[in-house]
């Protein structure tokens, strides 16, 4: 069993992180970022199944790709308290020949970025290519990704959700962060997209929700069930209900914070409520 304090020590750490890398350059996303914390610590720690060291062809091994590439500051983090590259690199977010973009890009070689991202839409379609591809080199791994909410709106994603289920991609878990908030407002406000599971479902995949997607042992937990259901002939769709902004409390339950970064003033009573664990980078 994973020590669950361990991995609550390391979100915490994660979501000081987001907070002092965005405010640094007073600019990025900290809303998502600190609502999928407890998802990317859970996923890298737990969940995935890689090899030691880097590659870009992730032959035999489980493969991520990030769709909703504006919340690259809770990749980032995990990813360099995963060991990937020097958590001290944090420190560059968004700098000018910075290996860390406000969206992950792959020509500045950043060790666990694979794709591009941010081009709100895409992410499905690379990830139901990949898994395709393992199954065309008969690597039993899987293919994980992760979208946003308000991202399905894009219109791109129905086609491939649609390609994925008819060709039998069932080595991919799709996780949605369901925290109901993008840019504009609310995303029932903005374009109401109505029960996401009924249409999943109806494009013929199997879905779960996890309904805690803030707490660590129920991402666990769900996770470990939508495993289990690959291999059987549909894509996994998983659900995941998080709050925006969780764990700052001025910052929870609004679009406000999508893409605002704290002041100083803001930034001292957001790092009282997450005191270091691991040590600041």
């Amino acid at each position: 069993m994973p020590n669950t304090k361990e991995l609550n020590d390391l979100a915490i750490q994660v979501r000081r992180d987001i907070l002092r890398m965005v405010h640094k350059v007073n600019s990025g996303h900290p809303g998502g970022s600190l609502g999928c914390t407890e998802f990317f610590v859970a996923l890298y720690k737990e969940i995935l199944e890689t090899k030691d060291g880097f590659d870009m062809d992730g032959i035999g091994e489980d493969l991520f790709f990030l769709s909703n590439g504006h919340i690259s500051p809770v990749y980032y983090s995990v990813l360099a308290r995963s060991g990937y590259f020097p958590v001290e690199e944090l420190g560059t977010f968004r700098h000018i020949d910075s290996r860390l973009q406000g969206h992950p890009t792959t020509h500045e070689g950043l060790p666990g970025i694979r794709i591009a991202s941010g081009s709100l839409g895409q992410g499905m379609s690379v990830a139901i290519g990949a898994a395709q591809a393992k199954k065309l080199n008969n690597d039993d791994k899987l293919v994980y990704s992760l979208h946003g909410d308000g991202e399905l709106q894009e219109g791109q994603n129905w086609e491939a959700i649609m390609y994925a289920s008819a060709k039998k991609v069932d080595n991919l878990i799709s996780t949605i962060d369901l925290n109901g908030q993008q840019i504009d407002g609310s995303t029932d406000d903005v374009l109401p997209m109505g029960s996401i599971r009924e249409k999943f479902e109806a494009f013929g995949w199997s879905v779960l929700e996890i309904e805690e997607g803030n707490n660590l042992e129920a991402v666990l937990e769900g996770m470990a069930k939508a495993k289990s259901l690959t291999g059987k002939g549909k894509p996994v769709c998983v659900l995941l209900k998080t709050v925006m902004g969780n764990g700052v409390d001025f910052m929870m339950y609004t679009h406000a914070w999508h893409g605002k970064a704290p002041n100083d003033e803001q930034l001292e009573t957001a790092l009282a409520q997450n005191p270091e664990t691991l040590g600041d980078y």
